[in-house]
């Protein structure tokens, strides 16, 4: 393999590993906040006990996401210095903001709610948690601006004596019609991983521990249902905003789009494939299930608008840009886009199945017709929204290919020109070693504190001494 190939699944795998902390940092953000302005406002201690058992779990995750990011943003440099040249001046502005406001809001105000129990006013220790989660969501608002650049480049002008593309509106670039779509469907996809992890947690904790105390049922059978509440709800606003991210790909990225179906030739009403079993090189349908007009919808907003295929579009491209394949991968993309949706789907399905389950006061049981299958699923719930971000995740930089910046820089041209394939090799299976450590680290301890279930509700004692130690009120 060469050195650009071997870049490309550093990244790839550097990225997506990545990304599995990315939308429980932020859905369990705005869960802790949720359950803290519970306790406030109502004084209950189930609430108090249940922010400080799911705030344990987003510490954990935010710490080694925190590495993790930290890591991804040296490749920039190590084997894609001719891509940072060539985009510096744009994707280094949104970049730059989100670590020195979103970043250091969220840093500095987690810190303070970490060691202000008991030391801050309660209004102000919750008011840190929820500037903690703002900050969140404005690290992907930023971050997404930058890559919504990459997608639809806007605002810039082309430096023909560097070769460099040069800012010029940061407005624009903050407001590209890309982000302006894809960060709400980021953020509530966020919220589903956020719903489905208290959700799940919480169900094993009622049908695995039966003969727990009272007060520790009542608080996770709540906090099952707030859980899949917020899982359903999001999920639909996830559904919605998808809807929209489908119609600005479909006239910004016409390609992503025709990827996304496997659709070849132009089509006028456009079927959508819900399932396609193809030739190997996915140019030929052998069976296909299709549903008529749909994907006119998705694309255009019309029953009978006109997709265009990757046929047209490759003479298109190749006309105006020059010989070349300027189709992603179709099997990936095609695969990437229906698994996406399909596991996000059966999550909203469990969510409904344990809210259906803790109906009426209901407490779900292991020896009831389904309860072990409703282990099966409260196993399973968080992995299936998590997954679905990262199968959206995967298609939308897969199918922006061969681009690393839509339509101005080809990916092969990204990449270190001194960049040897043994060097990539090394550092690949570095990181690879590195990230498999830190995941072992991660799920052991996310697993050891799950099992302990709920903390109790007394922070521990905090001494009048100003000048003692902080305490880690967990």
């Amino acid at each position: 393999m060469e050195a650009l190939d071997l870049a490309r699944w550093q990244f790839g795998i550097t990225t997506v590993y990545h990304f599995f902390f990315v939308p429980v940092t932020i859905g369990l953000a705005f869960g802790v906040a949720g359950l803290q302005t519970a306790w406030h406002r109502t004084g209950k201690e189930k609430y108090l006990r249940l922010t400080r058992c799911f705030g344990k779990l987003f510490l954990i995750n935010f710490a080694l996401g925190l590495v993790t990011g930290i890591v991804q943003e040296f490749q920039f440099g190590m084997n894609w210095s001719d891509y940072s040249r060539f985009v510096g001046d744009v994707f280094g502005a949104p970049l730059a903001i989100e670590g020195l406001l979103a970043f250091f809001l969220e840093s500095t105000f987690l810190g303070l709610w970490i060691f202000g129990w008991d030391r801050l006013k309660p209004s102000l220790h919750l008011a840190s948690i929820w500037l903690a989660a703002i900050g969140t969501a404005l690290s992907a608002y930023f971050i997404l601006a930058a890559n919504s650049f990459m997608q639809n480049p806007v605002g810039y002008r082309m430096n023909t004596e560097s070769g460099r593309a040069e800012l010029t509106d940061f407005w624009a670039v903050l407001t590209n019609d890309v982000v302006l779509v894809t960060f709400p469907h980021t953020m509530f996809a966020c919220f589903m991983v956020g719903g489905a992890f208290i959700a799940g947690i919480s169900m094993w904790h009622l049908l695995r521990r039966p003969d727990a105390p009272a007060e520790d049922t009542d608080a996770f059978r709540t906090s099952t249902r707030l859980g899949a509440v917020v899982l359903l709800v999001a999920g639909l606003g996830t559904m919605i905003s998808g809807d929209f991210q489908g119609k600005v790909m479909t006239e910004v990225q016409p390609m992503k789009m025709a990827a996304a179906e496997g659709l070849y030739e132009d089509a006028r009403p456009a079927p959508f494939s819900l399932l396609t079993v193809g030739t190997l090189d996915g140019s030929e349908p052998i069976m296909e299930v299709k549903v008529p007009h749909l994907l006119s919808y998705l694309g255009t907003g019309t029953w009978d608008g006109e997709v265009r295929g990757i046929d047209s579009l490759q003479a298109e491209y190749t006309e105006l840009y020059g010989p070349g394949d300027y189709s992603p991968n179709i099997p990936i993309t095609y695969w990437t886009f229906r698994m996406m949706i399909t596991a996000g789907g059966l999550a909203m399905l469990g969510g409904a199945w344990m809210l259906w389950a803790t109906r009426r006061g209901r407490v779900p049981s292991l020896q009831a017709r389904g309860g072990r299958w409703l282990l099966r699923t409260a196993l399973v719930l968080p992995l299936l929204p998590l997954a679905a971000n990262s199968f959206g995740w995967i298609f939308t930089e897969m199918g922006r290919q061969p681009w690393v910046v839509f339509g101005l820089l080809p990916t092969s041209a990204g990449v270190s020109p001194g960049t040897t394939t043994a060097e990539v090799a090394t550092t690949l299976i570095g990181f690879t070693a590195i990230y498999g450590a830190l995941a072992v680290v991660e799920v052991r301890l996310l697993i050891t504190y799950v099992r302990k279930g709920l903390p109790d509700a007394d922070p521990p004692e905090i001494p009048d001494d100003a000048d003692a130690p902080l305490a880690y009120a967990y």
